[in-house]
């Protein structure tokens, strides 16, 4: 997916010999790329057929640096006092920090399906759903109702995930109905945290949702930028860096 994001196409035996891995591992990767429809397949190698700048699907995503995220929603979980009404963005690092609060006593709207499933279940989580059009693929939840659900609420803290972070653009996403709801989500709470995992910080989205001088908490591994981290503290936004 690296190699995606910068190059038009990929072949099978630069990525094994760059890797150290066979080419049938390559090829089988490149086979369930394709089916995840990121990817057409061609003699020796694949064509990217993402647009430029646009996110892998959730299902790719969601296995991309996936310990960071699981250690990003246990910090994030930290932070959230039992009691408090969140609103929960949609997205893969969102989505573990779902698992960790799923014990929790906490009122939570989840801007995604996946999180609102897995916190059907849980005992003491006050379930409050948004209205909206479920986006498709992502099944997070966006338009005119989602965002004047949001309106009508106050949240203790918002967790936000995003596309792409920086000192200079902010916190910016691809999906352009998915800004306004964060913004949305970002305006109702007291506190905004966002988690993400630091390739977030080599990215910038094309919608533009805040600047850092909005965000309270940033979560994320050790791999942030050390010009990104200073940037983010001489903004008063406090750096919370999550490793095990």
């Amino acid at each position: 997916m690296d190699a995606l994001r910068t190059h038009d196409s990929v072949s099978v035996a630069e990525l094994a010999a760059e890797h150290g891995v066979s080419e049938m591992t390559i090829r089988r990767d490149l086979d369930e790329l394709a089916q995840q429809g990121v990817v057409r397949r061609v003699r020796g190698g694949a064509l990217s057929l993402l647009l430029r700048g646009e996110e892998p699907p959730f299902g790719v995503r969601e296995r991309e640096a996936a310990e960071a995220k699981r250690l990003i929603g246990a910090e994030v979980a930290a932070l959230i006092a039992d009691g408090e009404a969140v609103v929960l963005d949609g997205g893969t690092t969102a989505l573990e920090v779902a698992r960790a609060l799923h014990d929790r006593r906490l009122t939570v709207l989840p801007l995604a399906l996946q999180s609102v499933a897995l916190l059907a279940t849980a005992p003491r989580v006050r379930l409050v759903l948004p209205g909206g059009e479920v986006r498709h693929g992502e099944l997070n939840v966006m338009g005119p109702l989602t965002e004047t659900s949001l309106r009508a609420l106050r949240f203790d803290t918002a967790v936000i995930g995003c596309c792409g972070l920086s000192a200079e653009h902010g916190l910016t996403a691809h999906d352009l109905p998915e800004v306004a709801v964060k913004q949305a989500a970002i305006a109702a709470a007291r506190r905004v945290i966002v988690a993400c995992d630091s390739g977030k910080f080599t990215r910038t989205a094309f919608g533009a949702v805040c600047p850092i001088s909005r965000l309270d908490v940033v979560v994320t591994d050790p791999g942030i930028p050390r010009e990104e981290r200073e940037a983010l503290v001489a903004a008063g936004v406090t750096v919370r860096v999550a490793a095990g």
